[in-house]
């Protein structure tokens, strides 16, 4: 895949993956979840099709190569299968780090082919298929929802730099201040156990 900033952002729906998905990618080998991470089809979301997920599945069972389904078995929903328009989230996205999303960095989606081939038995090509007819490139636009462009939102490097900025500015407490500040409210309730905020799909499961 090759990238550019001549094309617009194109907003397709992001997809959420249900529990019973989640416990199918956990499943998936480690160094497939990574590759699936880097690829965009950890949270992919299929374009349209004449044909239904039973009787693609009995394509791929009875037509395909043995090579293509062996390959395609090792990620959670497939490897062949997703165009460059189908892809989903971005890995930092998916890791709630928005700041770092890989199309911002690039500035601009990764772009593939709009066309694709039909092959015969022989797996020679016969003919030349139109990826996606609505007249949209095929291209791979992070799914997120957050900025493509402009300023970045603030990562936690920066987050950390203006906390520290700002109680550098506040006006240090006297030495009476602070020896009451160390002595703990026995009567106060227990503070509850920090629980990190989820992000995008639970921060990378």
């Amino acid at each position: 895949m090759t990238e550019t900033a001549d094309l617009p952002v194109i907003r397709r729906p992001q997809r959420t993956l249900t529990p019973k998905e989640r416990e199918t990618v956990r499943d998936t080998a480690s160094l497939n979840f990574q590759a699936g991470l880097i690829m965009g089809i950890i949270d992919p979301v299929p374009n349209p099709s004449p044909m239904s997920e039973d009787e693609g599945a009995w394509v791929r069972e009875r037509v395909w190569p043995a090579f293509m389904t062996e390959i395609d078995r090792k990620y959670p929903w497939g490897f062949w299968r997703w165009t460059n328009c189908e892809r989903g989230t971005c890995w930092n996205c998916l890791a709630n780090r928005c700041d770092l999303c890989v199309h911002r960095q690039q500035r601009g989606p990764s772009v593939g082919g709009d066309t694709d081939s039909v092959h015969n038995a022989h797996g020679l090509g016969v003919a030349k298929i139109i990826v996606r007819p609505d007249g949209a490139p095929c291209v791979w636009w992070c799914r997120c929802p957050c900025a493509k462009d402009g300023p970045a939102p603030d990562g936690p490097a920066r987050r950390r730099r203006e906390a520290k900025r700002a109680a550098a500015m506040q006006p240090k407490a006297g030495p009476a201040q602070e020896a009451g500040a160390t002595r703990p409210d026995r009567s106060a309730a227990p503070r509850p156990p920090h629980r990190p905020s989820p992000g995008g799909q639970d921060a990378l499961f």
